[in-house]
C-alpha cells in the first residue's frame, strides 16, 4: 500500500524543491511541504527446516521373528534438518536518511508517493510495486490409516499381543502372495482389463504397507519456513545467526543445544569514494531531490564452512547520498521520477514538454 500526495505545489523560484536533513519529523504531509526517508536494504533470510517424526510400531519387538526385519527401532524419535534456504532483499525506511520538501504556490504542480514506512518512491509516476513475501504453506497431511480396520476378527480376538502379532504376520504374507500371484496372472480371478489390475495391485499395496507399519513403525516429514530478518549496517563476519538442534529444530543463536549457521556480508565496494565537497553554499547542495546511490554486498548463510545459500544485490546504506537538480522539477517541463523502494536507486527519469 502506498500513499500519495496529489497536486502538491513546491518551491521554484530558482529551482522546485528546497531540502533540510532532518532527523524527528514523522514521514508524510506537513503543513510546510512533505517529510520523506530513503531507503535502507534488509534481507530476509527465509529457512525451511524438516522433521522428521518415528513412532514404533505396536508390534515392532516381534519385527525380527515373524517379517525377518532386522534393526528395527522400538523408541520413538525425532530429527531435523535444514532442506533449503533463500536470501531475499527488501526495503525499511532509514531513519537516519530524513529529508523534507517545502512548497510554494508559484512552483509547478507533483504528485509524491510514498509507502506506508515514509519511503519516496516516485514523483509524478505511478510507483513500481513492491515485491511481497509469500509465506511458506505446507501442504495437507493426508488423514493417517488406523491399522486395526484391515485386522480380521481372529487377529482382533487373539488373546496377546504376540498371538495378534503372528496373525498379522500370517495376513501379510497371505497379501503377498496374492500380489504374486496378480503380477503371474495365476490368480483365481484375475481382472477383466489393465484398469481393475491397477486398482486391485494398489489396494494390496495400501494393506501391506499399514499392516507392516505395525512392526516396522511410521515415519512423517513436516516442514515449516523459518525467517531471519537482518538489516546490515557493516560488513558482518561469520556471525551466528541461528542453531539447530537435530530434537527441538531451530532454537536462539545461544542455545548450545543446537549446531550453529553463520551468517557472512561482505562490502563489494562497487562505488568510488564520493566527490569532495565543493564549496558551494548549503542552499545550493541541497535545492533538489536526495537519492540513493547503492553499493553492493554479497551475503552468504552456512553451516561452518559450507554455504547453504548466497546472494549478491545492491544495498542503499552500502553506498552514497547524491542530489538529483531541483531544476528538474520546475515549470518547464514535467519530470517523472520512479525510486526503486528497495535500494533508493534511480529506476527511471523521464521528462516531457508541456502542451
Amino acid at each position: 500500500m502506498r500513499k500519495s500526495i496529489l497536486s502538491v505545489l513546491l518551491l521554484a523560484a530558482t529551482g522546485a524543491f528546497c531540502q533540510t536533513q532532518i532527523s524527528d519529523y514523522k514521514p508524510g504531509l506537513t503543513p510546510e511541504g512533505a517529510v520523506y526517508y530513503l531507503p535502507k536494504t534488509a534481507m530476509r533470510v527465509a529457512v525451511k527446516v524438516e522433521k522428521t517424526t518415528y513412532k514404533p510400531g505396536e508390534f515392532c519387538k516381534y519385527a525380527e521373528r515373524y517379517l525377518r526385519l532386522k534393526d528395527v527401532k522400538v523408541a520413538a524419535s525425532t530429527d531435523h534438518r535444514v532442506i533449503s534456504c533463500s536470501i531475499t532483499p527488501y526495503g525499511m525506511a532509514d531513519k537516519d536518511k530524513a529529508f523534507a520538501v517545502k512548497f510554494n504556490a508559484k512552483s509547478a504542480a507533483a504528485n509524491l508517493s510514498f509507502t506506508d514506512d515514509g519511503r519516496l518512491v516516485a514523483i509524478n509516476a505511478t510507483p513500481s510495486k513492491e515485491p511481497q513475501h509469500s509465506p511458506f504453506v505446507p501442504a495437507q497431511k493426508p488423514i493417517a490409516d488406523n491399522p486395526r480396520d484391515y485386522m480380521g476378527k481372529d487377529i482382533v480376538a487373539a488373546g496377546s499381543t504376540a498371538k495378534m502379532a503372528e496373525l498379522t504376520a500370517r495376513e501379510i504374507y497371505d497379501i503377498r502372495d496374492s500380489k504374486n500371484a496378480l503380477n503371474r496372472g495365476e490368480a483365481d480371478f484375475m481382472p477383466k482389463d489393465g484398469e481393475q489390475l491397477r486398482i486391485m495391485l494398489a489396494n494390496l499395496d495400501k494393506q501391506d504397507r499399514i499392516l507392516s507399519s505395525l512392526f516396522c513403525g511410521t515415519v512423517e516429514k513436516d516442514t515449516a519456513e523459518v525467517i531471519f530478518n537482518v538489516c546490515p549496517e557493516k560488513e558482518i563476519q561469520h556471525e551466528v545467526l541461528f542453531r539447530l538442534s537435530r530434537q527441538l529444530g531451530v532454537v536462539d543463536g545461544d542455545d548450545l543445544s543446537g549446531t550453529p549457521y553463520y551468517i557472512s556480508v561482505k562490502d563489494l565496494n562497487a562505488l568510488p569514494e564520493a566527490a569532495p565537497d565543493d564549496g558551494k553554499k548549503k542552499k545550493e547542495r541541497e535545492d533538489g531531490i536526495y537519492v540513493n546511490v547503492p553499493g553492493k554486498i554479497s551475503v552468504a548463510v552456512g553451516k561452518g564452512d559450507e554455504p547453504i545459500a548466497t546472494a549478491e544485490f545492491p544495498a542503499g546504506q552500502f553506498g552514497n547520498v547524491e542530489l538529483l537538480s531541483g531544476d528538474l522539477f520546475n515549470k518547464r517541463f514535467t519530470t517523472h521520477l520512479w525510486l526503486n523502494p528497495t535500494t533508493g536507486a534511480v529506476e527511471k527519469l523521464e521528462a516531457e514538454q508541456p502542451k
